[in-house]
């Protein structure tokens, strides 16, 4: 059945959900005045959540890809996080050591690691990197397999100490013997703003970064990765911090690049969530992205 297309009043409703903003019980009574011309309720709300098989693009068992489930140390966050960690499989089959290749941390939104983070780290393996994809809920079981129960969950997580678990991760992923020793980080809301993050903290650790409508850091000044922002232009609160954020990594002598995509809304990178899902911005990042990894992190 074609799910039908909703007014973007629906769509910041759900955005608004989906970051804690408004309860589950004030998410439905919103919905309720969408129901008009035919429409129910429930249609609305499966309109609105995502669709993890509609969105994948590379399956978990594609044999150019070889992934694995990983836990990484983490003294100063919450003792220790996992992941899902993907290589593909040309990599290794090559000669007898696998050969080393340059690492994407990919850092997923409020939710924690869900099916649609573990496929984008799938595709940059098929770009020829090795993606790791940390679960900021490892301390509580992990994602849940429902993105409103992960934000429950992801509420409760000290914060500082997820963002240590990030640090692990990257630094984790960096030392590998199968890692060229040079990676890069990407993220989508809370994980742009945990890419942005991590160009601060590792310094010259990091090669690049390249967040999806993230937060801006603090402490621009020790900022030495190459930066690509992509944010959507009716995301406006998000878009409203590229200006500034521009200007301190010029001050700061920082390669950067930054796109404000026409008609996009706050996750229009998810092809999962299609009311939200813009194809147009979504294949013109993901270009952009791999370019810029290509560049800064595998030259």
């Amino acid at each position: 059945m074609e799910r039908p297309k909703l007014p973007a009043e629906a769509i910041q409703l759900y955005n608004l959900f989906i970051h804690g903003d408004i309860s589950r019980r004030d998410f439905m009574e919103g919905v309720q005045k969408f129901a008009v011309g035919g429409l129910a309720v429930a249609t609305i709300v499966e309109a609105l959540m995502p669709n993890y098989a509609l969105g994948q693009q590379v399956p978990k068992t594609d044999d150019r890809i070889k992934a694995s489930y990983e836990t990484v140390p983490s003294p100063q966050g919450n003792g220790s996080i996992k992941g899902y960690l993907v290589r593909p499989v040309s990599a290794d089959t090559r000669n007898e050591k696998p050969t080393k290749l340059p690492g994407i941390i990919v850092v997923h939104e409020n939710r924690g690691l869900n099916p649609h983070i573990e496929d984008i780290a799938r595709r940059f393996a098929l770009a020829n990197f090795m993606a790791f994809a940390p679960d900021g809920l490892t301390s509580l079981g992990g994602f849940p397999g429902d993105d409103y129960k992960g934000g429950q969950m992801f509420s409760k997580v000290d914060g500082k100490k997820m963002t240590e678990d990030m640090v692990a991760s990257a630094m984790w992923l960096k030392s590998r013997a199968d890692c060229t020793g040079k990676i890069g980080a990407t993220g989508f809301c809370y994980g742009g703003g945990i890419a942005n993050t991590l160009a601060v903290r590792l310094e010259g650790d990091i090669a690049a970064a390249a967040p999806f409508y993230g937060a801006v850091p603090q402490d621009v000044s020790k900022v030495k990765a190459a930066i690509l922002v992509h944010h959507g232009a009716l995301d406006t609160r998000l878009a409203a911090t590229w200006p500034a954020y521009d200007m301190a990594l010029t001050a700061a002598n920082v390669p950067h690049e930054g796109y404000i995509y026409p008609n996009a809304v706050h996750g229009f990178n998810c092809d999962a969530t299609p009311e939200r899902y813009n194809k147009a911005a979504a294949d013109l990042a993901w270009s952009r992205t791999i370019d810029w990894f290509n560049k800064y992190v595998k030259a």
